[in-house]
């Protein structure tokens, strides 16, 4: 049970939690495919199905495990493995990524995630922590989080205590003072546990809490029963 007078300031997870992850980089790859059409036609010939391309993607995993905390690496040296692959110019990912990435920042949010973001900021300062590479700037949440803290930037990702020490410092307070908020039951809440927060598990499929003891804080269906759950 959320201990509201302890909390001092909230940090958010990004995809899954204040958007749809896949569809965003379902959009990504349609534009990132179009722009190889125009210039590698024979990659994109190769990466003509989505499965292609993320197969290609996940071969990286394991070609470069040092890339691993590094969303954005991974995408570019995947594209430039399809490149060689295929017989284009593998210089041709640098722009590709650039291409990939632009359309991975247009994001479409979940109905509650602005109304929420706007009341919260009024009353706590923010930090946005996440695994993945959206840049809070140009997915236009610059203004709710002064701090973001990624895995790529710090060298470790959620669930490693360290990253969401990271944004309890920035933040000014101490990690039992800050109330995380994520959609995934192991990386977020796991990890922000571990770490010495208070939790909030954005449970928006109702799934089962398979993870024993301690459990999240708080389970909420959307970001709207957290704002009324911290008025309370």
């Amino acid at each position: 049970m959320l201990d509201i007078k302890k909390i001092r300031a909230i940090s958010f997870d990004l995809d899954d939690t204040l958007w749809p992850i896949w569809p965003t980089i379902e959009r990504a790859e349609a534009r990132l495919l179009q722009w190889l059409a125009e210039h590698a036609p024979r990659t994109a010939a190769l990466c003509a199905q989505p499965e292609a391309l993320r197969e290609i993607r996940m071969s990286m995993n394991t070609l470069r495990p040092d890339l691993l905390h590094d969303m954005s690496a991974l995408r570019r040296e995947s594209i430039r493995l399809a490149l060689t692959r295929a017989g284009d110019d593998s210089a041709l990912a640098e722009p590709a990524f650039d291409v990939f990435f632009a359309a991975r920042q247009d994001v479409i949010f979940y109905d509650d995630a602005l109304p929420a973001l706007e009341l919260l900021s009024k009353r706590f300062p923010m930090a946005a922590i996440s695994n993945g590479n959206a840049d809070v700037q140009r997915v236009g949440l610059g203004r709710y989080f002064p701090h973001a803290f990624s895995a790529h930037v710090l060298g470790v990702a959620k669930p490693d205590m360290r990253i969401f020490h990271a944004a309890s410092n920035a933040l000014g307070v101490q990690p039992n003072e800050v109330l995380h908020v994520g959609d995934d039951a192991h990386l977020d809440v796991v990890g922000a546990l571990g770490a010495g927060m208070q939790t909030v598990w954005l449970n928006r499929d109702a799934e089962a809490w398979v993870h024993g003891v301690p459990s999240p804080h708080l389970v909420v269906g959307n970001l709207l029963e957290l704002c009324e759950a911290l008025s309370e």
